[in-house]
């Protein structure tokens, strides 16, 4: 069944413009790129905050509120730009089995993330009065986005 999806994906009239048009697949790959680099810095400056390891002097919810809207933005154009690189070779992503571990841990992570800022919007300094929380949230929130960047680069491979 998947099979047939790619085959039908790859018939499409978008994903054969993709296809046949030199400059489509660089420009978005950049743009993608870009993308997880604002993610990635966006997320370590707060998970290094919820863990207690850098930026100190801020709250975490003014910290929060600084680069979340970054990594929603950045997140969002993520969506679009991998749209479009899987509609231009959906037989290359989606059978992969690293490119569907990534996809199931960027559900994760995307859930983790909106459950801190969910608290922090219920309470400005749940974060800061549960320690340990924190810590293993961010731990996990940091893991996951380096594994997302992981096999990202890996699925090429595989």
């Amino acid at each position: 069944m998947l099979e047939e999806l790619c085959d039908w994906i790859s018939g499409t009239r978008l994903s054969l413009i993709i296809q046949n048009v030199s400059w489509i697949i660089p420009a978005v790959q950049s743009l993608h790129i870009l993308s997880v680099a604002v993610v990635m810095s966006s997320m370590a400056m707060l998970d290094l905050r919820l863990m207690n390891l850098a930026g100190r002097r801020q709250p975490v919810s003014i910290m929060a509120g600084r680069l979340l809207p970054w990594m929603w933005s950045a997140l969002g154009v993520l969506t679009v730009t991998g749209a479009v690189l899987i509609i231009g070779e959906p037989s290359r992503d989606l059978p992969n089995p690293v490119f569907q571990a990534k996809m199931a841990m960027l559900g994760v992570v995307v859930a983790l993330t909106f459950v801190v800022q969910r608290q922090i919007r219920k309470e400005e300094t749940f974060w800061e009065t549960r320690r340990i929380a924190a810590r293993v949230a961010a731990g996990a929130s940091l893991l996951l986005w380096v594994a997302i960047v992981t096999a990202g680069r890996w699925s090429a491979y595989v």
